[in-house]
């Protein structure tokens, strides 16, 4: 991790591999908060998926979740007794965490990028940029910066296959309260996801 100005750099390189309770692939956790929440108890959370089998997603009670393909032929998912095919790349899906939930592989192997919100409390807006475009940090929310495919830069700030990128717009109302230091220019070179989290309504 490093940190360039108002950038936090998280690195592809520095992100452990944790193994599924299934067997069935790994999760990297990308960020989450509150830092240091672990897989339960976060309000919000990005990961990358590498799923290897078949078999049932972990439920996350009163979690939203949002799927997108990044690597492979794809998945069916069948969510609470509904199927839905999961093929097309960089298309989200969106459904609850706490739905009994089922994964086929279409193909082989497949790479996932998962964008998780605790229900009631905080909200994710996800933009998958193509071109270059500027990337406003609102107050009391944080932004997410990941490269998905090719590589990106931010404001400089050079990123490569699955680097990530935190900007944080402080508290509203709180001591920290500042004005947008951006916008910050986002020139991606491939598929880049910007997800902004804030408070839900």
């Amino acid at each position: 991790m490093t940190t360039s100005g108002r950038i936090q750099v998280l690195r592809a390189a520095d992100r452990p591999a944790t193994p599924w309770l299934n067997g069935g692939g790994v999760t990297r956790e990308v960020a989450g908060s509150p830092a240091g929440a672990g897989p339960t108890a976060f309000d919000w959370r990005v990961s990358l998926a590498d799923v290897a089998s078949a078999g049932p997603f972990s439920e996350f009670p009163g979690i939203d979740r949002v799927i997108t393909l990044v690597d492979g032929d794809g998945m069916a998912l069948t969510v609470d007794g509904t199927a839905h095919r999961i093929d097309a790349p960089f298309r989200p899906f969106a459904f609850p965490g706490d739905a009994a939930t089922d994964c086929r592989l279409l193909g082989g192997p497949v790479v996932d990028f998962n964008v998780m919100t605790r229900r009631g409390r905080t909200t994710a807006g996800l933009v998958l940029a193509t071109e270059a475009a500027p990337v406003d940090v609102p107050a009391g929310a944080t932004v997410l910066v990941l490269c998905l495919t090719g590589s990106a830069t931010l404001a400089g700030t050079a990123l490569a296959r699955f680097d990530a990128a935190l900007l944080d717009g402080g508290s509203p109302d709180g001591p920290d309260r500042h004005e947008s230091p951006g916008p910050y220019e986002l020139r991606p070179d491939g598929v880049t996801a910007v997800v902004t989290f804030g408070p839900a309504a």
